[in-house]
């Protein structure tokens, strides 16, 4: 099943990425444009909030995912680049480390997993 943990993994992982491009696109505006501040502050903070917040949600789901320290230490990476929050959550999906032990076998959300031997 697709825990909680899971989704809330998921749903912070989007935003912090998404936060970045907010960042990006305000910085871009004030730089290179030059039109002032513009929501570098307001976007840094949110930024901030949502970055800290990545750290902590991916700390607190370490255990309820059954993820080993490589895993865990990829995803506390994975907030430092723009963006690759958003790849590590697509990654973690696919790879079947969103799903919580022994989910797969009662059917949960490994959509690109191998299950097992082929039975024909």
């Amino acid at each position: 099943m697709f825990g909680k943990a899971a989704a809330v993994f998921r749903l912070v992982a989007v935003a912090e990425a998404l936060s970045w491009v907010g960042l990006l696109v305000a910085m871009f505006v004030k730089y290179v444009v030059g039109l002032g501040e513009g929501g570098v502050p307001v976007a840094g903070m949110v930024h901030g909030i949502l970055f800290i917040t990545y750290i902590l949600v991916t700390l607190a789901v370490f255990r309820a995912l059954d993820w080993n320290v490589r895993t865990l230490l990829l995803a506390v990476a994975a907030g430092v680049p723009p963006l690759f929050t958003w790849w590590f959550e697509v990654w973690a999906l696919r790879s079947g480390r969103l799903d919580s032990p022994g989910c797969v076998d009662s059917g949960g959300v490994a959509l690109f997993t191998m299950r097992g031997p082929a039975t024909v």
